[in-house]
């Protein structure tokens, strides 16, 4: 439809009052001076090309509409709306009309680029949503999506701004979302797209994202801090203005011409964050509002500076100077507190420049050069170092594991907390309790891997020194220096931690490899699991477990990057549906396969309340000892040998293969054991970093989730993890699923199985 209806450029624009929408009052200036009849092909006029961009959308995205029933070009249009409000050029804006059109409809980024120009093509490309790509879990995509975003920025960083206008919209208007939904989108907003608007400076879309996502994420808490602002409105408004008249007349009493004063009122999600981390009241917040004070020079900065500590007791410890240590967002202004009234006031004082830079980050910043992209300007480049070691990352490796990448974006994301230097004098901002392995990191990854000393202010310091506010980091690299695992004692930022880690796997990889093997071949049995190894069924699951080869497989399973269980289930299901495609003769390696299904025929059993097992009513029994069965698994009874009694096993215990079929019994759990707290005993074994306290750690994890510890044994071997072995006590399948998910969950554990998996 669309082709038909645009052809290839040789549609002209048409009337104002063709378009049937309300429109921002500058789009129908725009297209008010733009003549009827224009020629949309490759315009340069910034005005034909906006309303040529508009116009192409209109088109498209006629008869779609959005979930509220609202036509869907309202969506670009809004998008266009903020990305001009926030200063930025007209290719720009063209791409904000734009940047759903391929995703949405038939035309290619070629018919873009022909149209608009390659500029434009880049920037909608670079925005253009994920489609036709399916991911195992809702992280993974999530992971997926975000590596896509942050590689389009590291080539032109105002895709990024198209990003942002967007979620911004959609946070407006997505009340017509079913609520799970919501509560993703805003918990990605609170935790992505704020951080990144800050990273970026961009003052305005960080307060309304925060605002929006904290609406939503605590509705309760939203309204009560609402409801506060709004009663103390105006006695907080008679404050202000009180405190602003006395600095005006200060000011020009000392003949500072120039300077605007005004009050401010802070967003709510940064008054409700202040009272969550000083434990606080609102009533006991004072500075729900602040001082602005805009001046025309950077000399004059510090003069209205001395004004306000001569007007009003400063008070100590509240004084930050970003004007001469600029943040690394390129945010700057003077930061101070003192006592107006019998009242704490913060108040800023900054240029106009400066303040342009504080709301509108890098659309106010940058001045783009004809056909350049903001990501090759050189003064810019240590701007964005955080978005280099991303790209850095995702490169070399770091993207085996989609939470390890996800908590280093937010890291990455997160406001800095100590400023320290390079030996070049520039800044590079960490977390609070960074050590020098961190800098290092923060420089690079090899800087890191190679680092083998530190001089902080020209002093030799262990490596784990903490650094502080103003420090001089050195690092001293050496070519056969290495990552050392006790750095994993003391590294405080998830990004030099996932890194150490990713440099151990990579290192050791012959060993990941051989451990992932046996684990595999102790499952299915040595009989034939070299030719399974090596087959298309194997390959298959390596590719469904996100790896390239078999090879890439049994290191990732040796390493705890995938688990055992989750091989076997994807296993499974490739033996399921190359049986239900072909009935023909089975190869050697699919026999071997099969061996591990569960039979598809089942067994009616008649309910009975008494004893835990059904089935097996007056007979003595134990549960096997080679598999350890739980109550919500498929089990299967085997007759001992020499009247001994029934032996319980998990179906797809391997042992049971062995055993005759007219010596199987059909058994179950009693349902009736859902009511009971009745316990089993589990053997886990895992495999960690070898530190002081993470034997501990794991017990305490447990312990807070009221699981019981009988057994607990720890094996240690210089420059090797350690091996843990732990004898639990759990009532269900279910809980040992969650047991081990948490334990693989903390930073430490490079892997974790069940003991007695089937095997002997």
């Amino acid at each position: 439809m669309a082709r038909g209806l645009l052809g290839f450029g040789q549609r002209p624009i048409r009337h104002l009052d063709d378009y049937q929408i309300a429109l921002p009052e500058w789009l129908r200036q725009c297209i008010a001076n733009v003549h009827p009849g224009t020629d949309q092909n490759c315009p340069t006029d910034p005005e034909i090309l906006l309303v040529s961009a508009f116009d192409f959308g209109f088109q498209l995205h006629e008869g779609q509409f959005r979930a509220s029933g609202d036509p869907y070009i309202v969506h670009p249009v809004a998008v266009a709306d903020l990305l001009r409000d926030i200063g930025a050029s007209a290719p720009v804006i063209a791409a904000g009309f734009l940047h759903d059109v391929v995703e949405d409809t038939d035309v290619t980024l070629e018919e873009i680029q022909q149209h608009f120009g390659l500029e434009v093509r880049k920037l909608v490309e670079g925005v253009t949503k994920l489609g036709g790509i399916h991911f195992n879990d809702r992280t993974e995509a999530q992971a997926e999506n975000l590596r896509r975003m942050f590689m389009a920025m590291a080539s032109d960083i105002r895709v990024v701004l198209v990003k942002l206008a967007d979620r911004v919209h959609n946070m407006r208007t997505i009340g017509a979302l079913k609520e799970e939904k919501r509560q993703r989108i805003a918990r990605e907003t609170r935790e992505i797209y704020a951080p990144l608007a800050n990273r970026l400076g961009i003052g305005r879309f960080k307060w309304e994202l925060e605002d929006l996502a904290f609406k939503l994420l605590e509705p309760e808490a939203f309204r009560e801090i609402q409801h506060e602002v709004a009663t103390k409105r105006s006695e907080r408004e008679q404050r202000l203005a009180v405190t602003v008249d006395l600095l005006n007349e200060r000011l020009q009493r000392v003949a500072l011409e120039g300077c605007e004063v005004s009050g401010r009122p802070k967003h709510l999600y940064g008054i409700w964050s202040k009272m969550k981390r000083q434990q606080k009241a609102f009533h006991e917040i004072y500075d729900v509002a602040a001082l602005r004070i805009i001046t025309p020079s950077v000399e004059t900065c510090y003069r209205a500076l001395a004004v306000v500590h001569d007007t009003f007791r400063p008070i100590p410890g509240r004084f930050k100077d970003y004007i001469g240590l600029p943040k690394p967002n390129g945010y700057q202004s003077l930061h101070t507190a003192v006592i107006g009234r019998h009242r704490p006031i913060e108040v800023q004082i900054r240029t106009l420049e400066m303040h342009q830079i504080a709301e509108f980050g890098i659309a106010a910043h940058w001045k783009y050069k004809e056909g350049g992209s903001p990501a090759t300007c050189s003064s810019d480049s240590e701007r964005f170092n955080w978005l280099r070691q991303l790209i850095d990352w995702q490169q070399e490796g770091g993207n085996d594991d989609h939470n390890d990448y996800l908590s280093s974006i937010k890291e990455d994301l997160f406001d800095e907390e100590v400023f320290v230097f390079t030996p070049k004098g520039d800044v590079v901002g960490l977390l609070k309790g960074a050590t020098a392995v961190d800098f290092a990191y923060r420089i690079h990854s090899e800087v890191g891997h190679h680092c083998h000393g530190v001089r902080i202010n020209d002093r030799l310091c262990p490596l784990a020194t903490p650094l502080q506010n103003g420090d001089f980091v050195q690092v001293l690299t050496s070519k056969t220096a290495h990552p050392s695992l006790d750095w994993l004692n003391f590294v405080a930022t998830p990004t030099a931690r996932n890194r150490i880690r990713q440099w151990y796997k990579r290192s050791h990889r012959d060993e990941t490899i051989e451990r992932g093997k046996n684990l595999l071949e102790r499952e299915l049995g040595r009989d034939g699991f070299d030719v399974l190894l090596n087959g298309e069924i194997m390959m298959r699951v390596a590719h469904r477990c996100n790896v390239v080869t078999t090879e890439d497989l049994l290191a990732s399973l040796g390493f705890g990057a995938v688990t055992l269980q989750q091989v076997l289930n994807r296993f499974r299901e490739e033996i399921r549906l190359q049986t239900q495609q072909q009935e023909e003769e089975p190869t050697s390696s699919e026999k071997v396969a099969r061996a591990l299904m569960v039979p598809k025929d089942s067994v009616q059993f008649q309910h009975s309340e008494e004893g835990t097992i059904l089935g097996i009513e007056g007979l003595d029994y134990r549960l096997g000892g080679c598999c350890s069965p739980l109550p919500g698994e498929t089990i299967v009874g085997t007759v001992a040998l020499g009247n001994h009694g029934v032996t319980i096993h998990r179906q797809d215990c391997c042992n049971v293969e062995s055993i005759p079929r007219e010596r199987r019994l059909p058994v179950r759990w009693n349902p009736r054991l859902n009511g009971k707290r009745q316990n089993f005993s589990v053997q886990l074994r895992i495999e960690t970093i070898d530190r002081v306290g993470i034997l501990k750690d794991i017990l305490m994890r447990l312990s807070d989730g009221a699981i019981n510890v009988s057994d607990a044994r720890v094996k240690t071997a210089a420059g090797r993890p350690a091996r843990i072995s732990l004898q639990v006590e759990l009532q269900s399948a279910d809980q040992l699923s969650r047991t081990m998910a948490q334990i693989r969950s903390m930073a430490d554990v490079i892997g974790v199985a069940r003991i007695g998996q089937g095997g002997p």
